[in-house]
């Protein structure tokens, strides 16, 4: 994979179709430990995000990614219990090519203010490893239970430093 066919670009409306769909898949939801939102729900706050351009309300910097100008998956910076988080998802047919890794690095040079965390499941180990591969070392590992977003599931949380 050319990284340089790697790119973000703000997420516009006409990708939140093709976003849900990505986030319905079973197997990413499995590795994830997370259940997929109703198409209304995930509109709903999608709308929510996009009426929001500056993330003055919402907090969130949102970006699509972007594969030879093929929509690839989306990732995110938002507030979490006071504290910018990372999070990003692929599209399944685009996993193991190298996106997620390049798309984390695009969006750290976009995105500079350090702390900077992110949390998987602990049985995701490609999300682990793309997060480590980044320079985020684990803080702490707990067991989360089931929420009506989440099953429930070992989680690590991981930071990036001032350094990173």
């Amino acid at each position: 994979m050319n990284r340089a066919s790697i790119r973000l670009r703000p997420t516009v409306s006409s990708d939140i179709r093709l976003l849900h769909t990505f986030e319905c898949d079973a197997m990413a939801n499995q590795l994830a430990g997370t259940k997929p939102r109703t198409w209304e729900v995930f509109r709903a706050r999608w709308d929510e995000i996009l009426a929001d351009p500056s993330g003055s309300s919402t907090g969130v910097t949102p970006r699509a990614i972007l594969v030879d100008g093929v929509l690839a998956g989306a990732i995110n910076v938002w507030p979490h219990e006071g504290r910018p988080n990372i999070g990003y998802w692929i599209g399944r047919e685009h996993w193991g090519r190298g996106i997620a890794s390049a798309a984390l690095q695009l969006m750290l040079n976009e995105f500079s203010a350090r702390p900077l965390f992110a949390s998987a499941a602990a049985e995701n180990r490609p999300s682990l490893r793309v997060l480590e591969k980044a320079g985020f070392i684990v803080e702490s590992r707990q067991w989360m239970p089931e929420t009506e977003r989440y099953l429930a599931r070992d989680v690590v949380t991981l930071v990036l430093g001032e350094g990173g």
